[in-house]
């Protein structure tokens, strides 16, 4: 781990919140001792809930090198990532993460993200926010997914 890119982290989020632009979240993407991308958490600012720092930063990586892909690539985080930008993270194949703040001191600072875990455990009747399986549609959503495994160019993913 190089300490200037967590440095880097952790200074990105103080100017973020200094500058009133978003939450304490701050985050870049490093390939070859390089780094390719920033982000900060802009979601009070631009009202976009998936703003994340670690989003940004994974967006803009991506949109770098032209690839939905960050094999190779390393991101420091000035927290643990949510459940939602873990979740980009395994999509976006990076090859390491290195985090500063755990997400419970995100919790103490009133960024909770525990409910989500639980969430995600409960069966689809259970949750908070109601999922509703309409099973009379099941078939001809599996005929999308048929279409698409029958393509012989398709990109994967």
């Amino acid at each position: 781990m190089n300490e200037k890119f967590m440095t880097e982290a952790i200074q990105l989020a103080q100017q973020n919140v200094e500058k009133g632009k978003g939450g304490p979240f701050g985050a870049l993407i490093v390939k070859d001792h390089h780094i390719i991308a920033r982000g900060v958490n802009e979601v009070t600012t631009t009202n976009d809930p998936t703003a994340h720092a670690e989003i940004q930063a994974i967006r803009q990586a991506c949109a770098y090198l032209k690839s939905f892909q960050l094999e190779g690539c390393i991101l420091y985080t000035s927290c643990e990532p949510c459940p939602m930008c873990l979740g980009a993270i395994y999509w976006a194949r990076l090859e390491k993460v290195y985090f500063a703040a755990t997400h419970q001191d995100a919790a103490e600072a009133h960024f909770d993200d525990s409910f989500i875990y639980h969430e995600i455990q409960q069966p689809y009747e259970c949750r908070k926010i109601s999922m509703i399986h309409l099973s009379s549609y099941r078939v001809a959503a599996q005929e999308v997914f048929r279409i698409w495994k029958s393509i012989e160019n398709k990109t994967p993913y």
